[in-house]
């Protein structure tokens, strides 16, 4: 907590040019979340260029026609490269389950040197 001095009594207060912004980010991060959900929800995981570009037009549906963002705006740019690194991530956590799934299903315990070994070489393979 901030001390209250005459320079912070705004900002620790609830008022002042700090606060308004903290808004603006609160709303569009909530914006982004949504748009995240709305993509996530259906979209699967791209192995050649055809994949990406209807996944590329599934994040275009998310912002520009679920959320109606305005595509020449920022918070649209925004919202496509936060839905793109999300679901880049989703797809690498999905990678990194199914490798380690497969080693246990080959008898090895997770934790060993062997297990290790595994799941770099399934998230490896193609």
């Amino acid at each position: 907590m901030l001390p209250l001095i005459p320079s912070n009594v705004p900002q620790t207060l609830g008022h002042g040019p700090y606060t308004r912004r903290g808004r603006r980010a609160t709303a569009s991060a909530a914006i982004v979340g949504a748009a995240a959900i709305a993509l996530l929800a259906f979209v699967h995981t791209s192995a050649n260029a055809e994949e990406n570009s209807s996944r590329m037009a599934q994040e275009h549906d998310a912002c520009a026609v679920v959320l109606g963002l305005d595509p020449s705006g920022g918070r649209y740019d925004t919202c496509i490269r936060t839905l793109d690194r999300s679901v880049s991530e989703w797809d690498q956590a999905r990678l990194v389950q199914n490798a380690r799934s497969a080693c246990v299903q080959k008898g090895l315990q997770p934790g060993t040197p062997a297990f290790a070994v595994c799941v770099i070489n399934a998230e490896q393979s193609p």
